[in-house]
């Protein structure tokens, strides 16, 4: 049986400034802001990614305290690209780390505007084997245009 990682719930403080910040300066495709008189809950996943975050009010979100998530993981093909990449959105990154020289080795990291933080790893086998193909993306969940 296959047990799939695919939705990560993020506390946050200020929901419309974090789908700004997830979307905007990281990049992640708002798959759905659905709000009702209940709730506010949005969905964003990376690009290549087969998990999402999911931001809102519902109560399991109300149970944690906006910025406590440390250490969330993505992984990119090239670090250096990607450190560029959100430094030219305005997202504040750390210096790449290189703990050691092996693929998987090489790290920065970055926090959204609560301080819940990111670690980025690079693979470099990434760039040709990725985990979701290229034609397959977008496949499995329905994006919504900001």
């Amino acid at each position: 049986m296959d047990w799939t990682l695919e939705v990560v719930v993020l506390p946050v403080s200020d929901l419309e400034a974090s789908i700004a910040f997830y979307r905007d300066q990281v990049g992640f495709a708002l798959d759905h802001d659905t709000r009702n008189e209940h709730m506010h809950v949005a969905q964003l996943t990376p690009a290549g990614s087969g998990c999402s975050i999911v931001i809102g009010d519902l109560p399991a979100q109300n149970e944690m305290v906006p910025g406590s998530m440390r250490g969330l993981q993505l992984v990119v093909g090239d670090a250096a690209a990607a450190r560029e990449e959100l430094v030219g959105r305005g997202v504040e990154a750390s210096e790449i780390t290189v703990f050691d020289e092996r693929d998987g080795g090489t790290f920065f990291g970055f926090a959204d505007p609560d301080g819940n933080t990111w670690s980025v790893q690079e693979l470099a086998v990434r760039l040709e084997r990725p985990l979701i193909p290229a034609g397959d993306r977008g496949r499995f969940t329905e994006v919504v245009e900001p």
